[in-house]
């Protein structure tokens, strides 16, 4: 996706065949170090062309091949760890690295306690004062103002069992009075929006990708979403009742460790994937029909959120720098 949107947003970007190490046996585990060899080898050209001050990963596969090579070459790297539970890339890459900027406390059992920073995850600016906005986005997204709204956020590429669990309970989503915003995803918008128009249902409103996310959050009573740390980081800042139905197909089942951190707080709720088609209307009607509890959560989150993060992660890399 970055090989897209990075070149959207006027910055130049240059891609390595790196891979995944695959888990479990699989075919697919024999061109990896044939891949990471290769990736090497361009990363370090790239890092020797380039001149950098400083290298920044923030996890992935992805990010392994450049940092190891900056730090081969003597350049600061910083690593930020976005998840709960760190990932393979970083706790390799650690050793070397001279600062680490956390999202979570407690990261202090994956990463050498003197080199943490705690920081928080970046995210958008739009996000930090909603306010004003709720009747601009009722017009925008042309919703009921005097129904309770949800909001389902499954990614841009989309979550197969979130859709599952909005096309199952749709009908008697809108027949209790909801009505629904519904970010299907590239891959399941056409299949959805079929079965959509088959049901003729006026107030649940499925779209491929929203983009106006300030608004989306502003006519939000209740979200739901996968539990990846940005969308964790980004709902904190928005301050509304959560249902995280985490995927299952990441690695360390981090979405999972994401929620825990979150419902230990008392600031979300957690659906299992396995659980989420049929059990999502039980959980949204407990929600709206529990005020405070709903209320409750909204305030605990709020609290997680770290607003200034990207720049308290600018100055560890200027001083790192200087």
């Amino acid at each position: 996706m970055e090989m897209q949107k990075v070149p959207e947003a006027g910055y130049e970007i240059q891609g390595l065949p790196v891979a995944g190490l695959q888990r479990k046996l699989t075919l697919a585990n024999l061109s990896f170090p044939f891949k990471l060899w290769k990736s090497l080898r361009r990363a370090s050209r790239i890092v020797k062309e380039f001149r950098p001050q400083a290298v920044v990963g923030v996890g992935g596969y992805a990010s392994g091949p450049v940092l190891y090579a900056a730090q081969s070459k003597g350049i600061p790297t910083l690593l930020q760890e976005q998840n709960s539970y760190a990932g393979l890339t970083n706790k390799i890459l650690a050793k070397k690295a001279a600062s680490i900027c956390v999202a979570y406390p407690g990261m202090e059992k994956f990463f050498p306690k003197d080199k943490l920073k705690f920081t928080g995850n970046p995210v958008r600016k739009d996000l930090l004062d909603l306010s004003g906005k709720r009747e601009v986005g009722m017009q925008h997204f042309s919703l009921d103002p005097s129904r309770k709204t949800i909001l389902v956020l499954g990614g841009s590429l989309g979550a197969k069992t979130l859709n599952l669990a909005v096309l199952h309970d749709m009908e008697k989503l809108e027949n209790a009075g909801y009505q629904v915003l519904w970010q299907s995803g590239k891959f399941y918008f056409k299949e959805m929006q079929a079965a959509l128009n088959q049901s003729v249902l006026a107030h649940v409103h499925v779209r491929e990708f929203i983009r106006e996310m300030d608004l989306a959050y502003a006519v939000a009573d209740v979200i739901v979403s996968r539990a990846g740390a940005l969308s964790v980081s980004e709902l904190s800042l928005v301050g509304k009742p959560v249902v995280f139905i985490p995927s299952p197909n990441v690695a360390e089942d981090h979405q999972t460790k994401n929620t825990q951190a979150c419902v230990q707080h008392g600031a979300a709720l957690l659906l299992k994937d396995t659980e989420a088609v049929g059990k999502l209307k039980t959980i949204l009607d407990g929600l709206f029909h529990e005020s405070l509890k709903a209320q409750r959560l909204g305030e605990n989150i709020k609290k997680m959120a770290m607003p200034d993060a990207a720049n308290a992660i600018v100055k560890e890399i200027e001083f790192l720098i200087k």
